[in-house]
């Protein structure tokens, strides 16, 4: 049988001379008061291998807590424990006001990559993605903004997330440096970064692809509807036949397309933690990929 070449455990950054984990571990729920509890999830990620870790200034209020509390723990993680720094890419977004919503201007990036260097309390941030696109602002004034943080030290690379393929080739246009990431939404049920051209530029230019709510927001964990029940028994025969769990088997479904996608899996559980890399075990057939696109899509490819 011929299978779907499997994934590298770790891949390079564009250009940068960064190398990556290619599943990476996100922090939108990194929550609490708790330093120990909080820094023992980062070291059961780093310790599974993991070492893209991914935050967002507006991380926090979606758990009750304020703009920043995210940055803010993994700050304090830092703080107690420096040598963790050295072990991790640490990636975050900005650009994302509340109540605004969306905010590229020159000014405000500035402000937010100095607020959240601040919260971290780290000199750079590996990599800066603008989180939204802002409709408001020329990519001219964006990308000024980004290459004068990045020509500081400020940050090392530049990504963009939720920017459909000309957003970014806009922007990309008025930088002296190459795009180094999109952060799309990216499961076996949400496939139009397959369609709509952002994984084709994302090969084209050497762009990593970091697939946010790769388990389709629960949706693959709880199917309710028809479309979803059919992809998630595609996932359950990949999972027994590999021996892992169903996230595993979704996971690995992402990470088989050549555009190399990065899962940003989510969990807070230290041991969940532990059990990401199981994603590299399965292994898929062009059929079987192809089965589970169906599925999603409801109706047979052409």
């Amino acid at each position: 049988m011929s299978y779907i070449t499997p994934p590298p455990r770790t891949a390079a950054l564009g250009n940068t001379g960064l190398t990556v984990s290619t599943i990476a571990w996100g922090m939108w729920r990194f929550a609490g008061d708790d330093v120990s509890a909080a820094r023992a999830r980062v070291e059961a990620a780093l310790d599974a291998g993991i070492t893209l870790l991914d935050t967002a200034d507006i991380y926090g209020p979606d758990n009750g807590e304020p703009f920043g509390a995210a940055e803010a723990l993994l700050g304090r993680v830092l703080a107690e424990a420096p040598g963790l720094r050295d072990r991790m890419v640490l990636a975050s977004k900005g650009g994302i006001r509340m109540g605004v919503p969306y905010d590229s201007s020159a000014a405000y990036m500035a402000e937010a990559i100095d607020a959240s260097l601040a919260r971290l309390g780290c000199e750079s941030i590996d990599l800066w993605q603008i989180h939204r696109p802002d409709l408001l602002t020329h990519p001219q004034e964006a990308a000024r903004a980004l290459e004068d943080a990045r020509a500081a030290g400020k940050i090392t690379a530049i990504g963009v997330s939720n920017h459909t393929p000309a957003q970014a080739r806009a922007l990309a246009a008025f930088l002296p440096v190459p795009l180094v990431s999109h952060q799309p939404e990216f499961s076996a049920l949400a496939t139009a970064p397959l369609l709509d051209g952002l994984m084709d530029q994302a090969m084209e230019r050497g762009m990593a692809v970091l697939a946010w709510s790769p388990l389709g927001g629960g949706r693959l964990a709880d199917p309710q509807d028809a479309r979803a029940r059919a992809v998630v028994a595609l996932l359950d025969a990949k999972a027994e036949e590999a021996g892992v769990d169903r996230a595993a088997a979704a996971y690995s479904w992402i990470m088989a397309h050549p555009a190399r996608p990065i899962p940003i899996v989510g969990t807070q559980n230290p041991a969940r933690i532990a059990t990401i890399p199981a994603a590299y075990t399965p292994q898929w057939t062009r059929a079987e990929w192809y089965a589970v696109l169906e599925a999603s899509l409801g109706e047979k490819l052409p």
